[in-house]
């Protein structure tokens, strides 16, 4: 999936990014790392306030979504640092683009 999401965004990926962003704990994500930059996990964490493994949790989910990317680099000291930043996006939501999107949609799975 490409990291711009815009009006032409399919509805799968639609529905994935605004399951992303649909939790309190995601959104402060995105806007820390607006406000802030990239930054490594641990600091992330700390700044928001939450365990890193809930931390990764919410930004596995993220970045599945195309909205965060993540690079993992080595500190002068050998330590590995993973380094979030957000992804450029711009989801549009107007009644227009929700039509565009849901014609888009993958059929829906059969139920057993």
């Amino acid at each position: 999936m490409k990291d711009d999401h815009s009006a032409s965004t399919t509805g799968d990926a639609l529905l994935l990014a605004l399951a992303a962003l649909a939790n309190p704990h995601r959104l402060r994500i995105v806007a820390a790392l607006h406000g802030g930059g990239r930054i490594y996990v641990s600091a992330l964490a700390r700044e928001l306030g939450i365990s890193r493994p809930l931390l990764h949790l919410h930004l596995a989910r993220l970045q599945e979504a195309g909205l965060v990317a993540s690079r993992l680099e080595l500190s002068t000291d050998g330590k590995a640092l993973n380094y979030f930043e957000i992804s450029d996006f711009d989801i549009v939501l107007t009644p227009a683009a929700v039509a565009a999107a849901a014609a888009t949609l993958s059929p829906p799975r059969s139920e057993p």
